[in-house]
């Protein structure tokens, strides 16, 4: 297929290099930036543009990858007849894309991407949407071109799958921030806590979240969890949010069927 991106971030930069190296023809990669359209256009042997009256319709696929509050503004610019365009977002629906195109869907990679780090898009899996049958086997063959879990999604169920993705990823992630603050504050390196990390990532592909849960809140272990709060008694936004999620855990473990 011959496809044109409007963005070169995170998303645009894996999904494109992916699609170029499974065969397909990367017309154009649009971005206001000219050197991060430009770099990425490089790699994948496109034209880089950075006005979205330059963009050419004549291809057969448009993938919109930018963040979602850019979409609603992006979508006011665009009149693209019947090319068949997408957006990469997990919490935007498709309908926001009906006044640009006749053939709309949604092409979303569930995976945390970085330009700086290497991804097996082979493993990532990708939810699409389309407005019609057809446009859907289209966008499910093509993804199938770079992906093994490729499924069908609507708008309601894909939002499910970001929130979760949220709670599960960035979430996590922050409060590996809070965990390395704390560490720094007293002199201590981040590398200490790399293996309980991983062997935390490792125990969910095999076991359920709920059934690997460790921890004093799990135990309702009251000494513990409030001698941890007196140490934590000079942040007291971090002291309120160890509180809130040690009572949820708490919470979760005395009503299971809740």
């Amino acid at each position: 297929m011959k496809i044109s991106f409007i963005g070169s971030g995170n998303v645009a930069t894996h999904l494109a290099a992916a699609l170029y190296n499974a065969g397909h023809v990367i017309a154009q990669v649009y971005s206001r930036d000219i050197q991060h359209a430009s770099l990425l256009a490089y790699h994948v042997r496109a034209q880089a543009i950075t006005g979205l009256a330059q963009l050419n319709s004549d291809v057969d696929l448009i993938i919109i990858a930018v963040s979602d509050d850019a979409i609603p503004q992006l979508v006011q610019q665009l009149k693209l007849g019947k090319t068949l365009v997408v957006h990469t977002s997990g919490s935007t629906g498709m309908d926001v894309l009906k006044p640009v195109s006749k053939n709309t869907g949604v092409i979303y990679p569930l995976q945390t991407f970085s330009k700086v780090k290497e991804v097996d898009f082979r493993n990532v899996p990708v939810a699409v949407e389309a407005n019609s049958e057809e446009n859907a086997k289209v966008l499910t063959l093509l993804m199938q071109d770079v992906s093994d879990k490729v499924f069908y999604l609507t708008s309601e169920k894909r939002l499910a799958l970001h929130v979760s993705a949220v709670f599960a990823c960035n979430f996590t992630n922050y409060l590996y921030t809070v965990a390395q603050q704390i560490l720094t504050k007293h002199d201590l390196d981040f590398d200490l806590i790399r293996p309980l990390i991983a062997e935390t990532a490792a125990k969910v592909q095999e076991h359920l979240p709920a059934d690997a849960q460790t921890g004093p809140a799990v135990r309702n272990d009251k000494y513990i969890l409030q001698k941890h709060i007196d140490f934590l008694l000079s942040q007291p936004a971090l002291q309120e949010l160890y509180r809130q999620i040690s009572q949820q855990i708490i919470n979760l473990y005395d009503n299971p069927g809740a």
